[in-house]
């Protein structure tokens, strides 16, 4: 039931970033001008090597998701061999990656306030910062999930199945979060 519960939830998340991208494509649409303006300041490069962060997190996710369903909560050997990793290795290196992506999110924030795009500046910098930072406030959530599934590994002497779910529902909220920044990125990155 949890399963399905994050699922339904996932799905009306999913309509609030329809609404986003709705709003992006209007205003793109209403101030056309803007857009040739303003994405000539963006530093896709940065923006590339920062989505693939955030793809790569999701690997290390799912790695995590396939030890705590074999009921392997953490590390079975030395910290070296990576083979021996359990869920919550996996997760920790999720975690720093999820990290990394949002560090890149306000370094490039700062970047782009210093050039002049805020987001008062116009309605291209209102629809970048509202759909990016909201963006970027999932991804701090799926971080705090995060923190919670591998401080539960260290409170239990048994690792149940309730707690391995726990832990297969974050990567579903995980992976929702990169497959809606990948359409971001293509969107404001990409489509010039």
């Amino acid at each position: 039931m949890v399963s399905v519960g994050t699922i339904v939830w996932l799905s009306s998340e999913l309509m609030f970033f329809a609404g986003l991208f709705a709003m992006y494509f209007t205003i793109r649409e209403v101030r056309p001008d803007l857009w040739h303006e303003h994405t000539a300041q963006l530093n896709v490069p940065f923006a590339t090597a920062n989505t693939i962060i955030l793809v790569i997190s999701s690997v290390w996710c799912q790695l995590g998701v396939y030890k705590a369903e074999h009921g392997q909560p953490s590390r079975t050997g030395s910290l070296f061999n990576v083979g021996s990793w359990g869920m919550r290795e996996w997760y920790v290196v999720t975690y720093i990656f999820g990290a990394t992506f949002i560090a890149g999110q306000v370094f490039e924030y700062a970047h782009l306030v210093k050039d002049g795009i805020t987001l008062a500046s116009d309605g291209y910098g209102s629809v970048f910062y509202l759909t990016t930072g909201f963006h970027g406030m999932h991804v701090t959530g799926g971080l705090l999930a995060f923190l919670l599934i591998i401080g539960r590994t260290f409170t239990t002497r048994h690792y149940s199945h309730e707690q391995a779910t726990g832990a297969v529902v974050t990567s579903y909220y995980w992976h929702f979060v990169d497959v809606v920044w990948i359409a971001l990125f293509a969107t404001i990155y990409l489509l010039k």
